[in-house]
């Protein structure tokens, strides 16, 4: 099917025809690389329709943004010389634009994802388009991996075509496709950086900037801010400047999005204000000039809290170079970058993939319902992280959507039916009051504008109030997500005051985990189920209230980030509504104050405990557990080692040292106390104090952790005692670190022995402490043999006079060992 727009014929896109034709032709898996202006969105997939292999079936062309699907749908539709629905249709959420006429769809990727999950085949699909796939957003992994799964098990005919301005060199090996790619046709755009980072507020410096770009440039002005409070600062200080000023962003209604981006019907001079939105997908037409504030913000989510939140920061080069582009996507432009030249070379260079920061909440639902339930189950460009998967886990079985194995329930089926996240989906689901139902979802989706305060109550009244009276304009976003909401659940919308309880109640539905009861001493500070703790700002009735169901907080927190988290967005919530989610639960622990166990049952809503009552029959197991971890946390000082036992350590460590690949266990403090829980908690039976604690034998659990083979091998390496020639059993001391242990003996009882004895196999030499009579240490050595032949006499000279009654003989190799004196001698004699 040929375009009619004259225009579109000399796109460079289309002279990757032939290849792209051929490539489609032979691979169920193709890549396009066109830059920013080719023409690969808003031609080349009408060029497609009449393709053999397609034999007649539909094209999706998916887009990653709302804006986006509805401006690449209409330039497709114009080109043909209809209205988007016929040939070319469109679908966002709660939009669609199709009829039995419709060839190809432009569609968002979540979009895609629902219709695999109610038609895995895609049945009357022949190609899908995965368009600015370098952007590596979230539903674009997961779309790509559900497709090649498709292909590979339902569909070898069904054809995938990625495109993209940028890609990874590396991806056409790691997808075994081929690549085709198109010069583009770019402008020059000539760039001006700031002389330094701007002071103040982002929207006011944007509007500076673009002030100066209408001097000293013609053509319209595209500028690039973080959020819409930017976007609305600038524009109220672009007032009475000689051009129109248009905001766009993904929430701005549609015929205020179309407006932004079409010429203006009067040909004045426009000024776009965007979100990172604009970056790719479509060509404004008639801008010349980029004003890149060098900020977007995007969710960033955290593991370690289950909370996501909006973080603003420095765009990448690559962006940048998005951002730049659009001044030159029809003639040559200029850019000008708030930011110094010397910062340029100091960006990140990319973004990385979505997957691999985003909270994963949506796509393990999603696949859940396909029947994946281990992220390995797909095969993905990038994983999915395994802290992220975990999280995601714990949340949608909170919500009931996912069982033990992580298999999709009948009330996780239910939620998708909900286009959202599943933490408002779940709340849709099983709102009790649909009204305020759609009413407190459209608003934690669009807030509407600034109020003071965190109360949602005030918000939903608010709406209300607007509503009656029939002045919706600040609070337009909410009013058409809750008339959407209603639609879907067949419900009326009402205006009467609504009950701040209730509001709550619904709150705690979409987040189990962020319902809090205030600390003592109050002053708007709360805990809350999940462990955090978080605040209220000053003021407010909700600082007084005893609970609260909590939907906003910086979790991951633009600017400071206390012990505390803040709280932006809440309702009150009745401790009984608290407690119909809590459940009864032992806790036996270790009180390190009075160093006794402490066994009772608390009524627990997560970290939250409502009431507690004593423990009628206690858990051994749990018992054992406590104490084992208070030893982990408090010290081995709570542990006394006998003298056996420690000698057991030491003897251990010795061999460890001594033959490090026989697998002699680490008896070290480290190692015993990180491993307290496996080899102590066995032998804790009846210990629930201090005292008892003290008391223990230690040497039984410490033989315990020796393997049979080597505990049989342990006295024959590393004996307890060695018989002397004398007859004594005398003790040697280990140390762990594997010096050689020490023998202290009385010099008279190694009289006729010549060498040194030894332990180990006779690897290792003992250290001889040689002892007077009086048990005075008199030598140290490791050589017997050269003692006798020299150092003895030494000695000998020393102490005969002081002990003439213990024998000193002119041969001690040759006399008999003895411990007693030369007169018990001759009377054994």
């Amino acid at each position: 099917m040929k375009a009619s727009d004259p225009v579109t014929d000399t796109l460079p896109a289309l002279q990757t025809l032939p290849d792209l034709r051929a490539a489609l032709a032979e691979h169920p898996l193709v890549l396009l690389q066109a830059p920013p202006g080719a023409g690969k969105s808003t031609a080349l997939p009408l060029q497609l329709l009449d393709e053999p292999w397609l034999a007649g079936q539909r094209v999706l062309l998916l887009q990653p943004r709302r804006v986006a699907v509805r401006g690449v749908a209409a330039r497709l539709a114009a080109s043909l010389g209809e209205a988007v629905g016929e040939t070319v249709g469109s679908r966002v959420r709660f939009e669609t634009k199709v009829s039995d006429a419709t060839r190809l769809e432009v569609v968002t990727e979540g979009i895609l994802t629902r219709r695999l999950q109610r038609d895995p085949e895609l049945s009357g699909v022949g190609l899908v388009i995965l368009d600015e796939f370098h952007e590596r957003s979230l539903n674009a992994d997961l779309a790509l991996a559900l497709l090649r799964e498709v292909q590979g098990a339902l569909r070898d005919d069904l054809r995938v075509l990625l495109m993209s301005a940028t890609l990874d060199e590396s991806l056409p090996a790691r997808l075994g496709a081929p690549l085709v790619r198109s010069e583009g046709r770019a402008y020059p755009v000539e760039l001006r950086y700031a002389a330094q980072e701007p002071a103040g507020r982002t929207g006011p410096a944007v509007a500076a900037a673009v002030r100066r770009a209408l001097a000293e440039e013609a053509g319209d002005v595209l500028a690039f801010l973080p959020g819409v409070a930017e976007i609305r600062e600038a524009q109220a200080a672009l007032s009475g400047v000689e051009a129109v000023v248009r905001p766009l962003y993904g929430d701005l209604p549609p015929a205020e999005q179309s407006r932004a981006i079409l010429p203006d019907p009067a040909g004045r001079r426009r000024v776009i204000l965007a979100t990172s939105i604009a970056e790719t997908s479509l060509t404004i037409e008639g801008v010349r000039v980029v004003v890149d504030s060098g900020q977007r913000r995007s969710q960033a989510y955290d593991p370690s809290t289950g909370l996501s939140g909006l973080r603003t920061g420095r765009v990448t080069r690559a962006e940048a170079e998005q951002r730049a582009g659009r001044a030159g996507r029809t003639a040559p432009g200029v850019a000008y970058r708030l930011w110094p030249e010397r910062t340029q070379a100091l960006l990140a260079a990319d973004r990385p993939p979505e997957i691999l920061a985003a909270d994963l909440a949506p796509l393990r639902l999603e696949l859940a319902a396909w029947g994946v339930t281990e992220a390995g189950g797909l095969e993905w460009l990038d994983a999915p992280p395994a802290s992220a998967w975990a999280a995601a886990g714990e949340l949608l079985r909170g919500l009931g959507a996912l069982d033990a194995e992580g298999r999709i329930t009948p009330a996780g089926q239910a939620l998708l039916r909900f286009p959202t996240h599943p933490r408002l989906a779940h709340l849709l689901a099983a709102a009790a009051d649909p009204a305020l139902a759609a009413d407190v979802a459209a608003l934690l989706e669009e807030r509407g504008p600034r109020l003071d305060g965190a109360d949602l109550t005030e918000r939903v009244n608010r709406l209300r109030q607007a509503r009656a009276a029939g002045r919706l304009d600040a609070w337009a976003g909410a009013e058409r997500l809750s008339r959407q909401w209603r639609q879907l659940l067949d419900t009326s919308a009402t205006d009467s005051p609504a009950d701040p309880y209730a509001v709550g109640r619904l709150l705690a539905l979409a987040y189990p985990e962020r319902v809090a009861l205030a600390r003592a001493g109050g002053g708007g500070r709360f805990l809350l189920a999940g462990g955090q703790g978080a605040e209220l700002p000053p003021g407010g009735d909700l600082s007084h209230a005893g609970a609260l169901a909590v939907a906003h907080l910086d979790g991951v927190a633009e600017g400071r980030r206390g012990p505390e988290g803040r709280i932006f967005l809440a309702a009150p919530l009745h401790r009984r509504d608290l407690a119909a989610g809590a459940s009864w639960q032992p806790r036996t622990e270790w009180d390190p104050r009075t160093g006794r166990l402490l066994a009772q049952e608390e009524l627990r809503c997560g970290a939250l405990v409502l009431d507690t009552r004593p423990l009628t029959a206690s858990d051994p197991a749990a018992e054992a557990a406590a104490v084992a971890a208070a030893v982990a946390r408090e010290g081995l000082h709570l542990l006394t080692f006998s003298p056996e036992a420690q000698a057991l350590r030491d003897r251990v460590g010795s061999l460890r040292a001594w033959r490090p690949d026989e697998g002699w266990p680490d008896l070290s403090d480290a190692a015993l106390l990180s491993t307290a829980a496996d080899w102590l908690a066995p032998f804790l039976g009846g210990v629930r104090s201090r005292e008892a604690l003290a008391r223990l034998d230690l040497l039984p659990a410490l033989t315990a952790l020796l393997p049979w083979e080597l505990q049989t091998q342990l006295d024959e390496l590393a004996p307890t005692h060695l018989t002397v020639p004398s007859g004594s059993r005398v003790r040697l001391d280990y140390a762990p670190d594997g010096s050689p242990p020490v023998l202290a003996v009385k010099l008279q009882e190694l009289f006729g022995l010549e060498d040194t004895p030894t332990v180990n196999r006779g690897r290792t030499a003992v250290l001889l402490h040689l002892l007077s009579p009086a048990r005075r240490p008199v030598q140290v050595t490791q050589d017997l043999r050269s003692f006798w032949a020299s150092g003895y006499f030494e000695v000998r000279k020393d102490l005969r006079g002081r002990y003439p009654k213990h024998p000193w003989p002119d041969d001690p190799a040759a006399h008999v060992p003895t411990a007693k004196t030369k007169r018990a001698l001759e009377r054994g004699s």
